[in-house]
């Protein structure tokens, strides 16, 4: 497996990733076997805060996972459901969680993507173990430049990684492979074009712990139409996260990093949203 050609920031992006081993994304990936990158919706189990440790682990979890299945529930092609016939993208993988749900709700067959190779290695090791193998597949790739054929793909997401690359350029690359009427639906945290013309000092501190740049909210918007990707559904769901927010900074797995997302969001400086858009 042959690393994808990547600019210098790219490569820092990727030894970030290969480096790390944070317990918020490897503790709460062990409650069932389904190994998220990504944040939580929802209200947390009354009391649970108080009910120890692994009681707050398996909570955060449920609630990465709802948000994982609210973003299932929006991909779609040409107006109707995902089958076994259909082929779909994970852009920005991570350790494959969400491919393994979409494979196991829908039946379709599914390839992730991702410039780090330890996720990529964890997550076909995951798909061998599971006995999809088959059918699930993930590839050290550039989300930019996949390889993978254009036209082909029925739905595309992004999870909580468009911050790491030019949106222009990635909403270019999956207008390419996805067939006319594919649905794209990403979730994403962006900054709050009212709020200023540049992210709030919260928006900067989360930009610098995870290597990344966060974008505007109208930048989305402006990247999705210059590509053929027309927005069919947005969603707000910045109250939704504030309580997962809230309990995994009372968390063992907390990271220091709770409070920046938690004032920004409070503020109206940053906002998490839903996105779902129709290639035309």
């Amino acid at each position: 497996m042959s690393q994808p050609a990547l600019t210098s920031y790219q490569g820092d992006v990727a030894a970030y990733w290969n480096a790390e081993a944070d317990p918020v994304n490897i503790r709460l990936g062990e409650v069932d076997g389904f190994f998220h990158h990504h944040y939580g919706i929802g209200e947390p189990t009354p009391g649970v805060a108080e009910a120890g440790d692994e009681a707050v682990i398996a909570d955060l979890h449920r609630l990465e996972s709802a948000q994982a299945q609210l973003l299932l529930d929006n991909l779609g092609f040409a107006g109707g459901g995902l089958g076994p016939a259909h082929r779909v993208l994970d852009a920005g993988c991570g350790r494959g969680g969400s491919s393994f749900l979409a494979n196991q709700r829908f039946g379709c067959r599914v390839d992730g993507v991702s410039i780090s190779a330890k996720q990529v290695n964890f997550a076909n090791e995951q798909a061998a173990q599971r006995g999809v193998a088959d059918r699930v597949t993930f590839h050290l790739a550039n989300m930019l430049d996949t390889g993978l054929p254009a036209g082909e793909f029925h739905s595309i997401w992004n999870n909580e990684s468009t911050m790491y690359v030019d949106l222009h350029d990635l909403f270019g690359a999956h207008a390419r492979l996805l067939a006319r009427g594919g649905r794209y639906v990403t979730i994403t945290g962006c900054y709050n074009d009212v709020y200023g013309q540049i992210p709030s000092k919260a928006v900067s501190t989360i930009n610098a712990h995870y290597e990344c740049g966060v974008h505007s909210r109208r930048t989305y918007f402006a990247a999705l139409a210059a590509n053929r990707l027309i927005p069919a559904r947005v969603l707000d769901l910045t109250a939704a996260t504030i309580p997962y927010w809230e309990l995994r900074a009372r968390s063992s797995v907390a990271t220091g990093i709770e409070e920046a997302f938690l004032s920004s969001y409070k503020d109206g400086s940053f906002q998490y949203l839903l996105i779902a858009a129709d290639r035309v």
